[in-house]
């Protein structure tokens, strides 16, 4: 049986490095204690960008977080995309390798939206297969997401908790909880989202996200562009005693503000889920 964690660490507090907070980081390097890059960002780039993330990884502990695997996907799994990840994950030490539960297309057609998986015993037989392969040639543990959605399959004979914990148990890969998403998703859906958590393996769970959404009223989006909403801080709080705490991440991807605003809100998850032994202060 895998150890709990996967091995991985709690790397504590961070966020997401964004291009518009480069200089920030480089010259001032805040008291953040890690960042979370999206992979594609930086997978075929040089100049600037690379230069800031080999400069951010001898610094602070780096996560690659992917939005182009399609674990989902009935096409064949992109072995050359999944070669450069591990390459790259090589190159600056990245802990781990995160991407998300959906498919991005078919047919060699890509979306670029993560599209909701129906959940059924074939297609949970399938993401197993795939992952393990993926495992395989990342050369190091798969860590997915629990997507936001917004629409469900009627052929579904599983929830979407059901088959994370399945899913996660069979592969042996780690869980990403988007405690937003979890929200998003359960009053889109009308279900409980604490009855949700409560049916993960916590012992599986490496990182969660914390993240703003918009309310339509009719439904909730995951728009990552606003502060994180007090039923959301809730949920972290039961997410986080439930497993113990893990590394945490404060995503914002839109009308991004000034990263001292950022710090300020990843200090009330600090707030929310307070680390017993005293450990991961950065020290720049």
């Amino acid at each position: 049986m895998a150890l709990p964690r996967l091995r991985l660490p709690d790397l504590g507090f961070g966020l997401g490095l964004r291009a518009c907070h480069y200089s920030h980081v480089l010259d001032q390097r805040p008291q953040v204690d890690w960042f979370e890059v999206i992979t594609e960002n930086f997978l075929d780039t040089g100049g600037f960008p690379r230069y800031v993330l080999e400069r951010v990884a001898e610094t602070y502990p780096v996560v690659m977080h992917g939005v182009s695997l399609s674990i989902g996907s009935t096409d064949p799994l992109d072995l050359d995309y999944l070669r450069r990840v591990r390459r790259l994950a090589d190159r600056i030490g990245a802990v781990w390798v995160s991407d998300h539960l959906c498919w991005t297309g078919v047919l060699g057609i890509n979306t670029h939206d993560l599209l909701p998986m129906p959940f059924t015993e074939e297609s949970l037989d399938h993401v197993v297969e795939r992952i393990r392969v993926a495992q395989e040639v990342l050369e190091r543990p798969l860590v997915l997401e629990n997507p936001s959605s917004y629409v469900e399959y009627t052929q579904s004979t599983l929830t979407e908790w059901e088959f994370l914990a399945r899913m996660a148990e069979d592969s042996d890969c780690g869980l990403l909880l988007d405690v937003n998403n979890a929200y998003v998703s359960a009053v889109n859906h009308g279900t409980d989202p604490y009855a949700c958590l409560r049916t993960l393996p916590a012992e599986r769970v490496v990182q969660m996200h914390l993240a703003g959404h918009t309310d339509r009223g009719t439904h909730l989006i995951d728009t990552h562009d606003q502060p994180v909403a007090d039923p959301v801080w809730e949920l972290y709080r039961f997410a986080a005693a439930r497993t113990g705490g893990v590394s945490t991440l404060l995503e914002w991807d839109d009308h991004v503000p000034p990263l001292t605003d950022l710090v300020a809100e990843l200090d009330k998850a600090r707030a929310y889920a307070p680390r017993g032994d005293g450990v991961h202060a950065h020290v720049g």
